[in-house]
């Protein structure tokens, strides 16, 4: 069963009582721990109201495989870990400059603010070096520029190939869901169409399996449906 909001609060409740009857028989030490993790399901209560969204307001799942997290992607012997929202594969206008919002509640822990877009001669090296694999370093350069959201449930969500990110926000800031974290653009690609690239991880990107990793055509889609609540 799914945690909801009021059961983190509830489990938080039935933790400070015990902190409350144990105060005079336990060390402070422990006593302590236990007021930890009662703050810590709070925060809970308080980043996961409902569920993951897709970043873009109204859209629908990429259809085209070409889209969809596994994706090949043979100019660097891999596949793609995530969902590419781009025009008329979305269900909405996919436009330069339009809101992208967190997915999820949690924690803002990667964000380009000094963002610049690498030289031609630069970018050609960087696909000349990825031909046989790309490390999570080139990823990060493959990606543009991106704002990485860390969830309590511990995944992280990336969203990539931004024009910008949203003013004030900064590694450290926490973010509601749907709260706005940057703006659609095409950094990361030498120019093109306006896309969004939209990766959830179970843990680190680059580094753990991405959401959905060995599904692929319907059954992908109808996992992704459920977990996204567009069903």
């Amino acid at each position: 069963m799914a945690w909801k909001p009021g059961h983190y609060l509830l489990f938080a409740a039935l933790l400070y009582a015990l902190v409350v009857t144990l105060g005079f028989a336990l060390r402070g030490r422990q006593v302590a721990a236990l007021r930890q993790e009662v703050q810590a399901y709070r925060e809970r209560a308080l980043w996961a109201p409902e569920g993951y969204i897709l970043p873009l307001p109204g859209a629908c799942l990429p259809r085209r495989p070409e889209n969809l997290p596994g994706a090949s992607r043979p100019y660097r012997k891999g596949v793609s870990a995530g969902f590419v929202f781009r025009q008329g594969d979305a269900c909405v206008p996919v436009v330069r400059g339009m809101g992208v919002v967190a997915a999820f509640g949690g924690e803002v822990v990667k964000v380009d603010l000094d963002y610049e877009e690498p030289t031609p001669e630069a970018f050609q090296a960087l696909l000349e070096r990825v031909r046989e694999g790309a490390s999570p370093e080139d990823m990060d350069l493959l990606r543009g520029l991106e704002v990485w959201v860390r969830h309590p449930d511990g995944r992280t969500t990336v969203y990539a190939h931004l024009e910008a990110p949203y003013p004030g926000l900064r590694v450290g800031s926490r973010v509601y869901r749907g709260d706005p974290i940057g703006y659609v653009g095409s950094t990361g690609l030498m120019g093109g169409a306006p896309r969004l690239l939209f990766e959830v991880w179970e843990g680190e990107p680059d580094r753990s399996p991405f959401l959905f990793q060995g599904l692929e055509g319907e059954a992908l889609l109808r996992r992704a449906e459920a977990f996204f609540g567009l069903k």
